[in-house]
């Protein structure tokens, strides 16, 4: 008779998240590097999102910290790795995150410009492999400089393709990203500072650190016991989702660490032993957090703490989830920064949540609308919640949640 496996509840799950990615008051980090190690990777395709998911986890947000710990310190990697998505991660992470995600995608990026190169402008590799060391040499000589600068030093990069030909959207861009994407997604160069504030989605470039280099399985049984200890107990499926990896490698991953097999509400899962001790009760918190946070992309499974009713108005067309309102470990709205600098939130619940919430939402909502200052910030993607709670004029479609009253949605004219 096979053994019997622990049930592990849905608010089981909701506890450990609470706490182990610092969603209350009394859990906030001191630190940009300690939110990182919490979460993993934090979500850098849209720039501002970064200082946005750190804000919220930390007791006294702070841009001058994130930035230390980005550009300073560089205890902070920006890469691109799992599934193909730009993340910014701990230092001591870096080398498993590249070894098991990072190579493939580069390679596949590597592939995809010469295809471009040679069908496009008669281009070959050792053409390719030339003006890569042209921009080497610059930056090695100017250290950091934008992108611009560095298509003025090397013309190769001011050569131009051709982007969704015969579309309304074609476009003819430099090959100055392209080239550069590549030399970063294998960690030749980075990132540096942004060229405007730390919303700005135009960054310098300099010469990446260098970091050792792990064998494949290794560097895979590393970094699936960084996700499940932050974001376990999890089903294979999460794990094979957040990673990108196969669900071969997935599996082989997972025979590589102590788990324990147990129950969750969505089937079969995967836990540390840690994982099974009763958590404790936390504090009731609220939280705002951004577009492509990395708590609500954590899981492929969401159920536990996302109403399906909401997915419509909370994800795109891509399945990337916009600006979310959490309560207690639960998603029950979103929020957006409107042209005049209010946070405008939303409820999505029926439920009424009661005085004690409305008061922490108020007071999440006050503290954001201090660390953006006069800072604006339009999302890359766009929800149908978002796009509606940003506009100028919001009284045809939603009242804003204020004076302890939740929003009601009103038809649209």
């Amino acid at each position: 008779m096979p053994p019997i496996r622990p049930k592990i509840s849905d608010e089981h799950r909701r506890r450990l998240l609470v706490t182990r990615h610092l969603l209350t008051p009394e859990t906030r980090a001191a630190t940009p590097e300690q939110v990182a190690d919490a979460v993993v990777a934090l979500h850098a395709t849209d720039p501002a999102g970064v200082h946005l998911s750190v804000a919220a986890r930390l007791a006294t947000p702070s841009v001058t910290e994130a930035e230390r710990a980005l550009y300073t310190d560089r205890n902070l990697v920006r890469m691109l790795c799992m599934r193909r998505t730009m993340f910014v991660v701990p230092r001591a992470l870096a080398p498993a995150i590249d070894a098991s995600t990072a190579r493939t995608v580069a390679a596949r990026e590597r592939r995809n410009l010469l295809k471009v190169l040679t069908e496009q402008l008669g281009h070959d590799a050792r053409w390719l492999s030339a003006t890569e060391r042209a921009v080497l040499a610059t930056l090695v000589e100017r250290g950091e400089v934008s992108a611009a600068h560095l298509a003025d030093a090397v013309p190769q990069l001011r050569e131009r393709i051709v982007v969704a030909p015969g579309k309304p959207y074609e476009s003819r861009p430099r090959l100055t990203s392209r080239v550069l994407s590549v030399l970063s997604a294998e960690g030749r160069i980075r990132r540096g500072r942004p060229l405007g504030t730390w919303a700005s989605s135009q960054f310098r470039w300099t010469i990446a650190e260098p970091h050792p280099e792990l064998p494949v399985d290794r560097a895979r049984a590393e970094l699936a016991t960084a996700y499940l200890t932050a974001f376990g107990p999890v089903t294979t499926e999460d794990l094979r989702w957040w990673t990108g990896w196969t669900l071969t490698d997935t599996r082989t991953a997972l025979t590589r660490i102590d788990t324990v097999d147990v129950d969750l509400t969505c089937g079969p899962g995967h836990a540390l032993p840690a994982h099974l001790e009763a958590p404790a009760t936390p504090e009731p918190a609220a939280v705002l957090l951004p577009a492509l946070d990395p708590t609500p992309m954590g899981w492929r499974h969401r159920d536990w703490y996302l109403d399906p009713a909401h997915v419509p108005e909370l994800f795109d067309a891509y399945g990337n989830i916009g600006p979310t309102l959490w309560w207690n470990g639960r998603i029950i709205g979103g929020w957006a920064q409107r042209p005049d600098g209010e946070i405008a939130t939303h409820l999505l619940t029926d439920t009424d949540i009661g005085r004690e919430a409305r008061a922490a939402i108020d007071g999440e909502t006050a503290r954001l609308t201090a660390f953006f200052g006069d800072i604006r910030i339009r999302p890359s993607l766009r929800t149908p919640l978002e796009r509606r709670l940003s506009a100028q004029e919001g009284g045809a479609a939603v009242r804003r949640f204020n004076a302890g009253t939740a929003e009601r949605r009103h038809p649209q004219r």
